[in-house]
């Protein structure tokens, strides 16, 4: 795959878009890969790709991108939908060879640029870092808090036990415990060894003796099963809006493009009902997630809306439609610049179907 870069002990793998990079700027081998994908998708060989033709290589990016397979959530589907439209333009039946190519370099910078920004970590999660967390004399302390921290008025001592491995992160070297995958396999084999596990109520004493128990049980199943865990780091400081606002050309062109989907009513005013719609078309643009991937990011955007009543569902000219779309964007990067957001996500990375497409393979 390209991407990825491996580490000197192959644990770890940063992808950081510099492979993606160095491939599409070397012109002969970029038009040789172009050359091996399509001549792939191409099934019935008319020199053009179909709509279900490019259906595997959009599936592939989206793969690349980490989203979920098509089919398997609306937002997803969505993005999977405008993905496609880069490539036919919306309207065409078929793509040549030559659009495939541009389309297809585009689309790899934009994801190339994104990762150079927040580069997403490969972690194969063995069992090691668990096992020295355990038997780390600071174990206890760290786990105390975690202990109080638990809202289980019924709970018993295995509920505790769950929500406990839950709050532990890679840091620790537990890999997500939400993942069913890592509860089904990793997880309920270790509960086996707690005992009492429908204890109530629950005492600190049993929690800290039972839970180490059961996390030497989750280590010694990694050491069997190590996990793969996607780790990311992303920082929103308002630099996506400024880079946005800072290019007026590139600003221009993304507000016209976002209005044209706005409806007007017969007078050709919009209403600032649609205002979200349209900050929310906008947000890739601004370096922002979509609303409601990200609750710290939603509460600030709705702090900017009320701040400059985009709520109060009045109706305006197009001109002052976008002036408060851009008064939004510049109220949010400010508020981010004061207080920036992380947000850090760690997903276990499967295996992949045989049948994937293999269009982010080099031949």
């Amino acid at each position: 795959m390209m991407m990825k870069k491996k580490s000197e002990d192959g644990a770890e793998v940063v992808i950081d878009g510099s492979d993606i990079i160095e491939l599409v700027e070397n012109e002969k081998v970029y038009s040789k890969f172009v050359d091996h994908k399509f001549q792939q998708l191409d099934r019935d060989r008319d020199g053009k790709l179909s709509v279900k033709e490019l259906q595997p290589a959009v599936a592939d990016l989206g793969a690349a991108l980490g989203l979920p397979t098509p089919g398997a959530s609306p937002h997803s589907d969505h993005i999977y939908t405008e993905v496609l439209n880069e490539f036919t333009h919306g309207n065409q039946e078929k793509v040549s060879k030559t659009e495939f190519k541009e389309v297809l370099s585009d689309i790899l910078i934009g994801m190339a640029d994104g990762l150079k920004r927040d580069p997403i970590v490969i972690l194969r999660i063995n069992g090691e870092d668990l096992e020295e967390f355990i038997q780390n004399p600071g174990f206890e302390p760290d786990m105390i808090p975690i202990f109080s921290e638990l809202e289980l008025p019924e709970g018993s001592l295995k509920d505790y036990i769950v929500k406990a491995l839950e709050k532990l992160t890679v840091d620790q070297g537990m890999p997500p415990a939400s993942d069913s995958w890592v509860m089904s396999n990793i997880v309920e084999p270790a509960l086996q060894s707690c005992r009492g596990g429908d204890q109530k109520p629950v005492s600190q004493e049993t929690f800290l003796a039972e839970f180490k128990k059961v996390a030497e049980g989750v280590a010694q199943n990694l050491k069997e099963q190590p996990v793969i865990v996607a780790h990311s780091e992303n920082t929103y400081d308002g630099s996506g809006i400024k880079r946005l606002l800072s290019n007026k050309f590139e600003l221009d062109k993304t507000l016209e493009t976002t209005v044209k989907t706005i409806p007007k009513e017969s007078n050709g005013k919009m209403s600032k009902e649609y205002l979200r719609v349209a900050f929310d078309a906008v947000a890739p643009s601004a370096g922002l997630p979509p609303l409601g991937a990200v609750d710290q990011i939603d509460k600030v955007i709705a702090d900017a809306f009320t701040m400059l009543e985009g709520d109060d569902g009045k109706t305006v000219k197009e001109e002052e439609f976008k002036k408060i779309l851009t008064e939004i964007l510049g109220t949010t990067m400010f508020k981010l610049e004061g207080n920036p957001v992380l947000v850090s996500t760690n997903s276990v990375v499967h295996e992949p179907l045989p049948s994937a497409s293999t269009l982010l393979q080099s031949s």
